[in-house]
């Protein structure tokens, strides 16, 4: 058995934060605001992932009034979510990911995203990056957005 789920997650850009993006640093880039280190990549994947399952979303796995969650790396809810999936049963196949933005430039870091988010995730994540041609939050240079869809099974 096979079910597919989608998730989004958005964040405003925080320039008195660091930027974490698909689990990397990157520096000399404005942050996004969150009460986590606001990955949207990571908060993209891991409500796709719970929504395959039927398992509701990021906000019922970590909510912002819970201890150790302010300041959280977003990967640690990766793996929260990946928990959840085993304990019911299912893994991971795929995931891919959509970032929509005009800032970080995406593609030189793309293979390593990729490497990262493949290894915590424990199956192949591709990612890619698009802006909007100054259309709207995102193309005025205001956030960035993040849209994953997760492949899941049973476990074998």
């Amino acid at each position: 058995m096979i079910r597919v789920g989608s998730g989004f997650d958005v964040h405003a850009y925080d320039p008195a934060s660091p930027l974490r993006l698909a689990g990397l640093d990157w520096p000399g880039e404005p942050g996004l605001s969150g009460h986590s280190d606001g990955d949207a990549v990571c908060h993209a994947i891991v409500d796709a992932l719970l929504s395959a399952a039927g398992l509701g979303d990021i906000g019922g796995l970590v909510g912002v009034d819970e201890p150790g969650t302010e300041g959280a790396a977003s990967t640690g809810f990766v793996r929260l979510a990946l928990a959840r999936l085993a304990e019911q049963g299912w893994e991971p196949v795929n995931v891919t990911v959509q970032i929509v933005g005009n800032r970080p430039r995406f593609s030189a870091r793309r293979d390593e995203a990729q490497r990262v988010m493949s290894e915590l995730v424990g199956a192949p994540v591709s990612l890619a990056a698009t802006t909007t041609d100054h259309l709207g939050f995102t193309g005025r240079g205001e956030g960035l957005a993040a849209i994953a869809t997760a492949l899941i099974q049973r476990a074998a």
